[in-house]
């Protein structure tokens, strides 16, 4: 599983003209899963996302995380985060996993997201063609990998 995560002043995601998800201050969470995911990756990077200490405390510091300062989330689909541009100049997405089990993952993330944070977040829509807008504060964009830890 890779994320970009970026610490934003507000973020939307529109389908067809309609807003569908949109938080004020806290994380854009943009995910892309490979064909197999485990428990110990959701687990991972589920914690890793809502302690990651990104947010500014009094003094300007990062030192909070979007729990700390009750910052809402936006998690949204994008399986291009696993663009392989190795060879030539059209990506390949061989490691992407195919629709119908990532969509699986993505409804699992957002549940388990949901309890870690004890509230609803936001969401694009799975498959769909999304335009989304956003102010990304600092600007703070961080990527994690959940079979690269180290990354």
């Amino acid at each position: 599983m890779r994320t970009i995560i970026q610490r934003v002043k507000h973020a939307s995601v529109a389908v067809a003209g309609d807003t569908i998800g949109e938080i004020s201050s806290g994380l854009l969470i943009l995910v892309g899963f490979e064909s197999k995911e485990t428990q110990e990756d959701f687990d991972w990077m589920i914690k890793k996302i809502t302690q990651l200490r990104i947010f500014n405390d009094e003094n300007g510091m990062m030192n909070l995380s979007v729990q700390e300062i009750g910052g809402e989330v936006l998690i949204v689909s994008q399986f291009t985060l696993h663009a392989n541009c190795k060879k030539g100049n059209r990506p390949s997405y061989i490691r992407a996993a195919k629709p119908d089990v990532a969509i699986s993952y993505y409804q699992k993330l957002i549940t388990e997201m949901e309890s870690a944070l004890g509230k609803t977040v936001q969401t694009g829509k799975f498959g769909a063609d999304m335009q989304m807008e956003l102010l990304n504060d600092g600007p703070v964009t961080i990527i994690l990998d959940s079979k690269q830890k180290d990354f």
